[in-house]
């Protein structure tokens, strides 16, 4: 074993270590409902904002995006825009009247005022839909990166990380996941701002000398669209999809709840804006950087998609391939891609399993009779029922790329969750018929564009697109109006005003 991979494996043990010590520290002050779902509502803005891009900064960021804009240019600098611009809808339409509407889950909102069984069972089947989508890229980029770091093979790796994932939720809950965002978090970006500085050290500190090495490398077509993809329709397709989906994305949406009060929401919001922007600006430097010294062929041969770009050009930049600073800085950059993914795992399996212990056994099957006990019982075992599946998916999508693995996450909150919260928060002839049709439509019309896109079926797709997005989501804005104009409204217009006036104001919410 190389002193490299050995101090690679330092590293990851350091980092786990860590994380199950805090997790331990939590389970100690996890002691309810509210403390295991949402950390006692004790956050601050500070502190949830940098959760928030723990959350949100996955692999896909991290490993995804800088693959695909170093392969693909300009196509793979719009995922990082598209990412970071769908929080202005989140900041200015939903933050703070979720955070007001709701306890735990996107079901507690959406059902304020509608039916609950019915539209609790709905928004049950978009956030596993979510949840399984956005797990599966993680759990491929946990198993590339240690993989060609240790030498461990790609499926005990996915294993790995899911025994992880498992007990920091089980143990500790959303505190503990909170915490290993907020390592996470401050671990990237400070691994980001050190690749940054050899970047612009080994360019003269010329930003632009970036871009001229990328245009005397592959031309200045590389910095226009149409590399990735040659239909204007499909990116604006995929545009769509990042702006709105963010706003849709379940286990984003339960951050609000671990704040104190709507402001601090709106804090945290704008905290991770921060941090969020700063990172993609650096990630599309990274990936230019990747593409100028590391090369497509290099990162192609790495496998996965272009999933490894990063640590790869962290390989160059420290001195090289075979030199003991280049296998070094790479290992040190793949263990922050590895804490980046069990932090993200983490947060999708605490709200995957909140859905089903919180919503459907306690508020669906159980009517809302049932001990804070068993209901700790059944999201534990929820949890671990979550990773077990997300593992054997994770095999099967080895070498899919896994910002566009994210996409379709993204793809299904826009076109399921985000037109039901926004009608059910500001439109008050909205009913449950309409959201039920619109939660359920939403996941299986996306599944089905993806299944008979290029992606999957190649020239023989049936859907000529790669994103579902420009069909999906106008799709579920026009069945919940359609839907909620042609069915009698729901006697539910006390209860409106009622959420309209807790919504906005905050009188009411906890």
């Amino acid at each position: 074993m190389t002193g490299a991979k050995l101090f690679g494996i330092i590293l990851f043990i350091v980092i786990i270590i860590i994380t199950l010590y805090l997790t331990y520290i939590a389970s100690k002050r996890t002691t309810g409902t509210k403390d295991f779902y949402a950390a006692g509502r004790s956050l601050t803005g500070l502190q949830n904002g940098l959760a928030i891009a723990g959350d949100y900064l996955s692999a896909a960021s991290f490993l995804g995006i800088a693959g695909l804009v170093a392969l693909y240019g300009y196509d793979g600098f719009m995922y990082s825009i598209g990412w970071l611009m769908g929080y202005i809808i989140v900041l200015f339409i939903i933050a703070e009247p979720f955070r007001n509407s709701g306890n735990f889950t996107v079901a507690d909102v959406i059902s304020y005022r509608l039916s609950q069984r019915p539209v609790r069972t709905a928004a049950a089947v978009v956030t596993m839909t979510i949840t399984m989508f956005y797990m599966i890229s993680q759990l491929v980029g946990a198993g590339a990166i240690i993989q060609l770091l240790v030498g461990i093979p790609y499926e005990i790796s996915l294993i790995i990380v899911g025994v992880l994932m498992m007990i920091y939720v089980t143990l500790g809950g959303m505190l503990a996941t909170s915490w290993v965002q907020i390592i996470k978090a401050v671990l990237l970006m400070g691994a980001m701002l050190v690749m940054l500085v050899f970047i612009l050290f080994t360019f003269n500190f010329n930003i632009s000398s970036i871009f001229g090495a990328v245009i005397d490398k592959s031309g200045m077509e590389f910095l226009t669209p149409g590399k990735l993809y040659t239909n204007p329709i499909d990116l604006l397709s995929l545009g769509i999809t990042l702006i709105l989906g963010t706003a849709g994305l379940s286990h984003l949406l339960v951050r609000f709840f671990t704040v104190p009060s709507a402001q601090v929401a709106r804090s945290s919001v704008v905290w991770g804006m921060i941090i969020i922007g700063s990172f993609y600006f650096i990630i599309a430097l990274i990936g230019f950087s990747a593409h100028a010294l590391v090369g497509e062929e290099t990162i192609t041969s790495a496998g996965g998609g272009g999933n490894m770009a990063a640590p790869l050009l962290g390989q160059v930049l420290g001195g090289g391939a075979g030199t003991l600073g280049g296998e070094l800085f790479m290992a040190a950059i793949s263990a922050v891609a590895f804490a980046t993914i069990v932090a993200v795992v983490a947060g999708l399996v605490i709200t995957g399993a909140g859905v089903f212990a919180h919503d459907i056994y306690t508020n669906v099957i159980k009517r809302g009779v049932v001990d804070q006990k068993k209901q700790f019982v059944v999201a534990r075992y929820t949890a671990l029922a979550i990773g077990i599946f997300s593992i054997i998916l994770g095999i099967l999508a080895k070498n899919f790329n896994v910002a566009q693995l994210v996409t379709y996450a993204f793809a299904v909150g826009a076109s399921a969750n985000l037109p039901v919260i926004i009608f059910s928060i500001y439109w008050k002839r909205f009913n449950t018929k309409a959201a039920v049709a619109t939660m359920l439509t939403g996941p299986v019309v996306t599944v089905l564009l993806v299944l008979m896109s290029p992606n999957i079926m190649g020239e023989n797709a049936i859907y000529p697109l790669t994103n579902p997005g420009i069909v999906s989501i106008p799709l579920g804005f026009l069945i919940a109006v359609v839907v909620s104009l042609v069915t009698q409204p729901d006697d539910n217009y006390e209860l409106y005003a009622e959420m309209s006036v807790r919504s906005h104001t905050g009188l009411g919410a906890e």
